[in-house]
């Protein structure tokens, strides 16, 4: 277990929220979350992934479906295809709110089954503090606040900042790469230089660019098939130091990965890392534990959604 002491906490929110409001809540959602690990692994990375790109506004707003006048965040250009997850949170909630109605939020939820998934992977246990509120409102154009895949250090550490993390909790937090898998067109840049034909990017080691193009062909138009997915590396549903080692020999997936050796500081830190699993893992609680509380809703603001 990680201490939350020296880990500031949103006043608003607190550990054990649901003691005495739904005391059988946190239980449900790690029985829900280790049933569907038990029959599909990338589930857990998957669930990570959900938490954060909701946690770029903490407040369930990523599972909100579009309609004939909103296109919603999970349909915005970071998720669409991508997103996983949404059938276990949706699991989750029924069976919550058929024990405790109108008591646990989505937002929560989210939290607590990304803690849930990163522990199933060997991630450290972390108290998850609570008490969000649901949003009710999400819009697909506030997803570009989401760090892409494409940034160079300088982008991605500014849609970090602008979050309220640090560039040090950037780099923790990046190595949550090291588990799941991506699709194909979110690196194609990477492997296919389309103003010279097929030089692909020469920050990336040769032979591992081979495997990747062996595994995410181009048509003829020159983009990947967006069904095509390929592992993040290889232990892919292991939380190990792994993803920072492989960027001493070239193998960050994207470019927002590998471009984390561009700078003194940033590559310190990841070769430290890369020796230093449980110093990762814990920075790695931390930094999870603030972005939880990024523009989190609280008391009367927001809703608990029903479903």
């Amino acid at each position: 277990m990680v201490s939350l002491l020296g880990c500031h906490i949103e006043a608003a929110l607190q550990v054990g929220y649901y003691g005495d409001k739904c005391p059988f809540a946190e239980k449900i959602i790690r029985e829900e979350v280790t049933e569907a690990f038990a029959k599909d692994k990338g589930i857990a990375p998957g669930l990570l992934r959900l938490h954060f790109h909701d946690c770029f506004g903490c407040d369930g707003s990523v599972l909100i479906d579009s309609t004939p006048t909103n296109q919603a965040e999970k349909d915005g250009p970071p998720n669409g295809v991508t997103i996983r997850g949404l059938e276990v949170i949706d699991c989750v909630k029924a069976r919550v709110e058929a024990a405790c109605p109108g008591v646990v939020s989505c937002a929560d939820i989210l939290a607590y089954a990304a803690r849930d998934a990163v522990l199933l992977t060997g991630g450290l246990y972390w108290e998850v503090p609570a008490g969000r509120r649901d949003g009710r409102v999400s819009r697909a154009s506030e997803t570009v606040d989401i760090p892409a895949p494409t940034f160079n250090l300088a982008q991605a550490t500014q849609s970090f900042v602008k979050k309220g993390l640090t560039q040090d909790e950037m780099v923790a937090l990046l190595g949550s790469h090291t588990i799941g898998r991506s699709h194909c067109f979110q690196l194609t840049n990477r492997l296919y230089n389309f103003s010279t034909g097929v030089r692909q990017d020469p920050n990336l080691n040769p032979l591992y660019a081979e495997h990747l193009k062996q595994n995410c062909p181009r048509n003829v138009r020159g983009i990947a098939n967006q069904t095509l997915v390929v592992f993040m590396n290889q232990s892919p549903y292991l939380m190990d130091s792994s993803y920072y080692a492989n960027l001493f020999t070239n193998q960050g997936l994207f470019t927002s990965d590998q471009t984390l050796l561009d700078s003194q500081r940033t590559a310190s830190q990841a070769a430290f890392y890369s020796g230093n699993s449980l110093a990762w893992q814990a920075d790695f609680v931390h930094a999870m534990i603030k972005m939880s509380q990024i523009q989190v809703l609280t008391g009367d603001q927001g809703e608990i959604r029903a479903n």
